[in-house]
């Protein structure tokens, strides 16, 4: 071999060892780790650069921890640390702890989701936005939810849309629940926030690039021309299009008819999330596209499949089925039979309320959240070093024994003491509620998610007319299981019976 080559080979050798060497550092560095005034927690590290992430995205059943919380847990205690998503990483599947953190949003901790999320969410995304930005997102979600949820149009929508969704199934023996539930949740959010029907053509074109995103959103992220996550970034920019397209024809036809009262009284009946938002002067034009994607997946996502699980744990749960059914025969025969549902008959749903808490907490819609510590943060001797990344685990403090009586079943009758301590607290005293720390289904702190009263709302008035008018049962073995996502193997097929007198 020539002295030259003889070279390159030494070169290329020494730069390849020198990478491994580097990697390998970078990945144990961490554990020789010694702050003042606490203790890392116990844990291990893993594969350099990989650590045990597949490991912890191990496949299980949504209503278990699955067998990387069990062992860890079992070998280090609730709060242990690891190496996740090439970051060193504390968990954290302790109640109190979990509490701290989500109520210490940026002061000691920050959202931090890996960065290729960013790409597809959008820089100024509420799910991933920090500081002044997410707060003024934030605040404007509230606004929107708190005007919208008990509004009469808004609830005639959701009804309208469960009653043409279950017409469907009447010569139907079998139907894919969770099509049927993505099906009405994306009707219901593309009506409010946007003023579309299911039959205008911005509703599909919308529809098959959100699917296109959504495959993205759980994928590879490699932005190659062709791959799920490149299409699903395409595909975002093309919903932001469209929406941009809607929003100016909003704003033209506003200002069209900003002189005549009788299409300015049209324009105020037409008050869906959108003709409030274009009145929002606190967020930039691309933050207002931003916040209607934000709107679009978490009503359509999160929503559905908490239907999901609401059906599946009630069709193993006949006594809990039956008490539901009777709450909802009870409310209809005190209207007309083609009276629609108002806020009060809401309000008086309160074992579909239990059944819906029952469903968050034993099925967990969501596992855990990602944040980055500011700061070197020390809490009950431990210390979590800055920079680090925190995992709450939601699924473990849901599931935990010695929180929950009877944690690993489906009992929704637990929450009914629950429920008349938060009515004797108050809406001041929300701190004190007994189920803050170990009950967090939709995140918490300045975080927790806007749109869960809307949510529960929507579940509620399907329910009123699925128990109603059909019995059902579940084609085989198909469980909710984590990946670390929550769907449904086999989509949740059910086979399907009309009731002999329905009230549609």
């Amino acid at each position: 071999m020539a002295e030259g080559d003889s070279c390159w080979v030494a070169v290329l050798v020494g730069g390849v060892v020198g990478f491994i060497l580097v990697v390998v550092l970078n990945h144990f560095w961490p554990l020789l780790f010694k702050g003042k005034g606490g203790t890392v927690p116990k844990g291990s590290f893993g594969w350099p650069l990989l650590g045990e992430t597949f490991s912890f995205l191990k496949p299980h059943s949504s209503n278990s921890v699955g067998a990387f919380l069990h062992d860890h847990c079992s070998r280090y205690g609730k709060v242990f640390k690891s190496h996740l998503f090439f970051s060193p990483t504390v968990v954290s599947c302790d109640p109190e702890l979990n509490y701290f953190i989500l109520q210490t949003e940026g002061k000691l901790f920050e959202c931090s989701y890996p960065k290729p999320i960013h790409g597809i969410l959008g820089k100024v995304s509420m799910l991933v936005a920090v500081g002044d930005t997410h707060k003024r997102l934030r605040n404007a979600a509230l606004s929107l939810v708190t005007i919208t949820k008990s509004k009469p149009e808004f609830l005639h929508d959701i009804e309208n849309i469960a009653i043409q969704i279950l017409d469907s199934w009447k010569n139907k023996p079998k139907v894919i629940f969770c099509e049927e539930a993505r099906k009405f949740t994306f009707n219901v959010i593309v009506k409010q926030v946007l003023g579309l029907t299911p039959q205008e053509p911005e509703t599909s074109e919308i529809l098959e690039d959100f699917l296109t995103f959504m495959r993205g959103l759980i994928s590879l992220p490699l932005y190659i021309p062709g791959t799920p996550y490149a299409r699903a970034v395409q595909a975002r920019s093309r919903i932001s299009s469209t929406v941009k397209a809607i929003v100016e024809k909003r704003r033209a036809r506003r200002r069209n008819n900003n002189d005549d009262d009788d299409d300015n009284n049209n324009s105020k009946k037409n008050s869906d999330f959108l003709e409030i938002l274009l009145s929002v002067d606190t967020l930039s034009e691309d933050e207002k596209v931003s916040f209607v994607l934000d709107s679009l997946l978490g009503g359509y996502e999160t929503t559905s499949l908490l239907m999901c699980m609401v059906v599946h744990f009630l069709s193993h749960s006949p006594a809990a089925l039956q008490q539901l059914k009777q709450e909802h025969l009870k409310i209809r025969s005190m209207k007309q039979k083609h009276d629609h549902l108002d806020w009060e008959d809401y309000k008086k749903m309160e074992f579909t309320q239990y059944v819906i808490n029952e469903a968050l907490r034993y099925g967990n819609v969501v596992k855990f959240v990602h944040r980055k510590a500011l700061k070197d943060v020390k809490y009950k001797g431990y210390l979590i070093p800055s920079g680090w990344k925190v995992l709450p685990v939601f699924t473990a403090v849901h599931l935990d024994p010695s929180l929950h009586a009877n944690a690993p079943q489906f009992h929704p009758w637990r929450w009914e003491m629950i429920f008349q301590t938060r009515a004797q607290l108050g809406s001041c005293n929300q701190s004190q509620d007994p189920t803050c720390k170990k009950f967090t289904p939709f995140g918490g702190g300045s975080r927790c998610c806007p749109g869960s009263d809307l949510a529960k709302v929507e579940v509620a008035f399907f329910l009123h007319h699925l128990v109603q008018n059909f019995r059902w049962k579940t084609e085989g073995e198909d469980q909710p299981i984590a990946y670390p996502y929550v769907e449904f193997q086999r989509g949740l097929v059910l086979n399907v019976d009309p009731c002999s007198e329905t009230t549609m």
